[in-house]
């Protein structure tokens, strides 16, 4: 099925209802932690009251006592879809940003051990710091793209979105058997080994290839 690209995505930020962000998603981080693969997408969902852009601090909340950073491709959607299958899921892709999901592992540790949701630990405001648009002819091949984060000047990740276990095609086709994906709705793809905590007074700075770059200063709420 033909489809025209949207491209009119580039105002995600104000226009998105949802984020889906896909967890454990990379080969290097499954085998540091040492952990099964997974063997579907681990799926969740953060709300659009997370975003941050450029020019506007991190606020670590008062509630939490340990944020992570996790660099990762985020993935625009361009057109409504639902029950995709893999070969046209690219089709539905507006563009791209570059991301961090910041994570509150303090909560996520006792949801996890709990079997509770992660949605205060994943969905708290500035929790999702992103790039400008990138528009979608602009990247050649988006399983090829290097990832950086560094805090205070210190190369702390450093991957490749080569080492994505499920590709974007399959996390497409994969979330569109259950929810309808939208115009502006952003899928955050998952990051490489590397995320640890980080603290009020930290400059944060991540990259990918020559596409992207972005800077945070970190505050406590």
């Amino acid at each position: 099925m033909a489809c025209e690209r949207n491209q009119d995505v580039a105002s995600f930020v104000c226009n998105g209802k949802k984020i889906v962000g896909v967890a454990l998603n990379y080969m290097c981080a499954v085998k540091a932690r040492n952990v099964p693969v997974p063997t579907v997408p681990l799926v969740f969902l953060k709300p659009t009251t997370s975003y941050l852009t450029e020019g506007h601090p991190i606020l670590l909340p008062r509630v939490f006592s340990k944020v992570a950073y996790e660099v990762e491709l985020g993935v625009v959607i361009g057109k409504r879809c639902k029950n995709v299958p893999k070969t046209d899921a690219m089709k539905y892709v507006g563009g791209y940003c570059l991301a961090l999901d910041l994570t509150a592992q303090c909560n996520l540790g006792v949801a996890r051990s709990s079997g509770g949701p992660w949605t205060l630990g994943k969905g708290f405001d500035t929790s999702t710091p992103v790039s400008r648009f990138i528009p979608y002819d602009d990247v050649d091949d988006p399983h090829t793209l290097p990832l950086w984060l560094r805090v205070n000047g210190e190369l702390k990740q450093n991957g490749c979105t080569g080492d994505l276990i499920f590709k974007i095609p399959d996390i497409i086709s994969y979330v569109s058997k259950y929810m309808t994906l939208e115009p502006y709705d952003l899928i955050l793809t998952g990051t490489p080994h590397g995320s640890e905590p980080f603290k009020a007074g930290d400059i944060i700075e991540c990259g990918m290839g020559d596409l992207a770059k972005i800077k945070f200063n970190v505050q406590n709420e």
